[in-house]
C-alpha cells in the first residue's frame, strides 16, 4: 500500500509542481510584457508632444543635472544631426535600449521622426524590473509551499482511500480453506473499492458452496459405494464361514449383480463430474431430439409398458449428442421405475425453445419435493430397495447437462397421474425440415 501511496503522491506532486511553475513562467512574462509595452506608450506620448512643442518653439528647458537620472530622458535633433536640446544625451545611433550611465536599469528608446526634427525619448524600465521582481519573491515562496501542501493532502487522501484495501487484504490473508466462512469486511460507499468487497464476498459464497457440495459429494458417493462391497464382503464370508451354506451359484450370482450395480455407479459418478467440469457442452452439434425420444421409447417398450409417442414432433437443439442422450434415458428410466403401467413422451418446439417432456402414471412427486429430487444421491421412498430407487443420481445427471446446455428442466403433475418432466433448450437456428417419425 506504501508503494501505491507514494507513486501517486510524486505523481501528483510533480504533475502540480511543472503545473504551477509553467503557469508562474507565463505570469511573470505576460505582466513583465504589460509593462513594457505600458512604457513605450508612455514614451510614444512624450515623444509626440516633444515634437510638437520643437515645431512651436516652445521646447522645455531641461532640468538641472543631478546624480539621479530621470526616469523619462529626451533628446530633439536637427534635420542637420545638430542637438536642439536634451535632458540627457542620447546617442545617435537607432537601438530600442540603451544603458545610461549613472543608471542601473536600462532605458526603452522611442524616435519620432517629421522633416525638421527628431525626437528621442528614453524610458527607464526599473519599474517594469521593480515589478516582476516583487512578483517572482511570493511565486518563489508560494509555490513550493503550495506543491508541499498537495503532496500532503494527496497523501491523506490516497491513505484513507486505501485503508479499506489494506483491511480486506489482511481478512483475505486469514482466510483457508477450512475458514470459506469468513467475509471481507465491505465498506459503506459505493465505490469501486466497495464493489471489490462485494464482489471478493460472492466469490468466497460460491467457494464456499462449492466446497461443501464437494465434501457432501465424497461423504455421498462413499455411502453408496460401500453398500454393494459390503454386499459381495458379506456374502462371500458367510460362503467362506460356512461352505455349502448358500445355494449353488448364489455367491456368483450376488457378486456379478453387486459389481454390476457398482459400475452402474461409478459411471454415473464419473458422468456428474464431467457435467460439473462442462464437459457436456465439449461437442455442440445439431441434434434432433424426437430421434433420441424414439429411440428411447422403443427401449422401455420391451419391458412391457405402454409407451405413448403420440406428443413426439419435430425438435432440433444444439448440443452434444451424447450428453442429451444420457438426459432422454435417464428420465425415461426414472419414469418406466414409477409407472404403474404407461409413460408418455413428448418433443414440441415452443417459439425458440424446444421442450421435451417425460409422463408416468405412478404416484407423483409431492408438491414440496420438486426441487429436493433433483439433488445427488436423493431417493424420495427410501423404504424401497435400491433395485427399485435407483442410484440417486439419475435426476441430478439431467439437471447438470440441461444446465450446462443452458435450459432448464421442471417437474410437475401429470394428466395421467404421475410426475412430468419437462426439459427446455434452445431451439438450433437451422430450420428443420419435415420428417418421417417411426413408432417404436
Amino acid at each position: 500500500m506504501a508503494d501505491v501511496r507514494m507513486r501517486t503522491t510524486a505523481a501528483a506532486v510533480g504533475v502540480v509542481a511543472v503545473a504551477l511553475l509553467v503557469g508562474a513562467l507565463v505570469l511573470v512574462g505576460l505582466v513583465r510584457e504589460s509593462l513594457a509595452d505600458g512604457l513605450e506608450s508612455t514614451a510614444e506620448q512624450r515623444a509626440s508632444a516633444l515634437r510638437a512643442q520643437a515645431e512651436s518653439g516652445a521646447l522645455p528647458e531641461p532640468d538641472e543635472p543631478d546624480d539621479d537620472l530621470d526616469d523619462v530622458v529626451w533628446q530633439v535633433t536637427g534635420a542637420d544631426g545638430s542637438v536642439v536640446r536634451s535632458s540627457v544625451a542620447l546617442p545617435t545611433e537607432a537601438a530600442d535600449e540603451i544603458k545610461l550611465q549613472g543608471s542601473d536599469h536600462p532605458y526603452v528608446v522611442v524616435v519620432d521622426d517629421s522633416d525638421r526634427y527628431q525626437v528621442s525619448v528614453a524610458v527607464s524600465r526599473e519599474e517594469v524590473d521593480d515589478s516582476t521582481a516583487a512578483l517572482a519573491g511570493p511565486l518563489v515562496i508560494g509555490l513550493p509551499l503550495l506543491t508541499l501542501l498537495v503532496g500532503a493532502m494527496t497523501w491523506v487522501v490516497v491513505s484513507r482511500a486505501l485503508r479499506p484495501v489494506e483491511r480486506i487484504r489482511r481478512e483475505v490473508e486469514a482466510i483457508t480453506g477450512d475458514r470459506l466462512d469468513r467475509r471481507v469486511p465491505e465498506p459503506s460507499a459505493r465505490d469501486e473499492i466497495g464493489r471489490l468487497a462485494r464482489t471478493m464476498n460472492q466469490m468466497l459464497t460460491r467457494l464456499q458452496e462449492s466446497r461443501d457440495r464437494q465434501r457432501e459429494f465424497v461423504a455421498d458417493a462413499s455411502h453408496e459405494l460401500r453398500s454393494p462391497v459390503a454386499s459381495i464382503r458379506q456374502v462371500a464370508e458367510v460362503a467362506q464361514a460356512h461352505p455349502g451354506a448358500l445355494p449353488d451359484g448364489e455367491l456368483a450370482d450376488t457378486v456379478l449383480e453387486e459389481s454390476a450395480r457398482l459400475q452402474r455407479l461409478v459411471e454415473q459418478l464419473l458422468l456428474l463430474t464431467r457435467a460439473d467440469d462442462g464437459g457436456a457442452s465439449r461437442a455442440y452439434h445439431d441434434v434432433d431430439l424426437d430421434d433420441l425420444a424414439l429411440s428411447e421409447a422403443k427401449r422401455v417398450a420391451r419391458t412391457g409398458l405402454v409407451v405413448d409417442t403420440t406428443g413426439i414432433g419435430a425438435g432440433r437443439t444444439r448440443g452434444d449428442t451424447a450428453a442429451l442422450a444420457q438426459v432422454v434415458r435417464n428420465l425415461t428410466d426414472n419414469a418406466a421405475r414409477h409407472a404403474i403401467k404407461t409413460i408418455a413422451i413428448g418433443v414440441r418446439e415452443n417459439g425458440a425453445n424446444v421442450e421435451l417432456t417425460v409422463d408416468d402414471d405412478g404416484p407423483g412427486i409431492p408438491e414440496d419435493q420438486r426441487e429436493r429430487v433433483f439433488a445427488r444421491f436423493v431417493r424420495l421412498d427410501e423404504a424401497r430397495a435400491r433395485d427399485a430407487g435407483g442410484s440417486g443420481l439419475g435426476l441430478a445427471i439431467v439437471k447438470e447437462i440441461v444446465t450446462a446446455h443452458g435450459g432448464a428442466v421442471t417437474v410437475s403433475a401429470s394428466e395421467l397421474g404421475g410426475a412430468r418432466f419437462c426439459v427446455r433448450l434452445a431451439r438450433s437456428a437451422e430450420v428443420q425440415a419435415p420428417r418421417r417419425r417411426l413408432s417404436p
